[in-house]
């Protein structure tokens, strides 16, 4: 049987790493470290959802066609979240609110790994799934640009290399230290949001660049993407012409058209692919359904 390429990528959010707290409570807490009152972590979450959706709706992929910076457009929401929350006819928000948000929120300091990520993809490069000669892996993801320094200050070997960067520098050389996600394309670069089929494009004019791809064609990689939502991600993913995997902890709650390999898996995940999108729950079933080895086991 011939060896075949993997192209691999990954969502982010939700699916690689996941808050330590829930964000409004980090929101309270760093308010509240600054002097501000008057208020619990249920109104800071209904004030931020509200802020959310209204700065999502008038500029929508983080300002982007607007000419808006990440950085302004999360401003605007951490404003609109507390300002009808502190009252009284000197309120104002502390001009360090947003900063300190801002920073918290592009670290470990406000997320964690899922369990399992950083052994599996250690795992995928020391014992690659059976027949799989070349690997490529990837984020794909509808953020800005601070989900680099935030994966890498969880730990993971991340790539320079990100979608819409100066390929002259930030394209890594064959003889560099291998890394654990070799590009990173993210919403706000491309200009276009999951499911778009053009982020999930940018991707794979990516992949060409890279010296794994060196020699090959196109076709002769299989595109896999692993997320947590199924209207964004899987289908986003299918349409693009991807084969899909959902991260689901809760089997028995899987959308229409996914299958779910937990229990019983072949170990040779592509050719289970064939048959449509599939589930698992977690990073530890997902490589049992590569059928990666590891003699130090991976988290469930």
């Amino acid at each position: 049987m011939p060896k075949r390429n993997l192209l691999l990528c990954f969502d982010a959010f939700g699916t690689l790493l996941k808050p330590k707290q829930p964000i409004a409570q980090q929101y309270g807490d760093v308010a509240r470290s600054l002097g501000l009152r008057g208020f619990t972590d249920e109104q800071v979450q209904a004030s931020f959802k509200v802020a959310f959706k209204q700065e999502s709706k008038e500029n929508p992929n983080f300002g982007k066609a607007n000419g808006m910076t990440p950085s302004r457009w999360w401003e605007k929401i951490i404003g609109n979240t507390f300002r009808p929350l502190v009252v009284g006819p000197d309120a104002k928000l502390h001009q360090e609110l947003a900063p300190r948000l801002l920073y918290r929120f592009s670290s470990e300091e406000a997320y964690d790994l899922l369990p399992g990520v950083l052994p599996f993809l250690q795992d995928l490069r020391t014992s690659p799934p059976s027949g799989i000669e070349r690997i490529a892996v990837g984020i794909i993801t509808n953020s800005d640009d601070r989900v680099p320094s935030v994966l890498t200050s969880l730990g993971l070997r991340v790539s320079p290399l990100v979608y819409g960067s100066d390929g002259a520098k930030s394209r890594p050389s064959p003889d560099e230290t291998t890394y654990d996600i070799d590009f990173t394309v993210m919403s706000y670069d491309v200009g276009h949001e999951k499911p778009d089929r053009r982020i999930f494009e940018a991707a794979e004019g990516l992949l060409a660049t890279l010296p794994a791809a060196n020699g090959t064609s196109p076709d002769a990689w299989a595109k896999v993407y692993v997320g947590d939502e199924h209207g964004k991600d899987i289908v986003g993913a299918r349409n693009a012409g991807w084969h899909s995997v959902l991260l689901n902890e809760a089997p028995s709650d899987l959308p229409h058209g996914v299958r779910q390999l937990d229990e019983q898996t072949s170990g040779d995940l592509l050719h289970d692919l064939k048959d449509g999108p599939v589930g698992v729950a977690s990073f530890g079933n997902l490589a049992k359904a590569f059928g990666v080895s590891s003699n130090r086991g991976i988290g469930s």
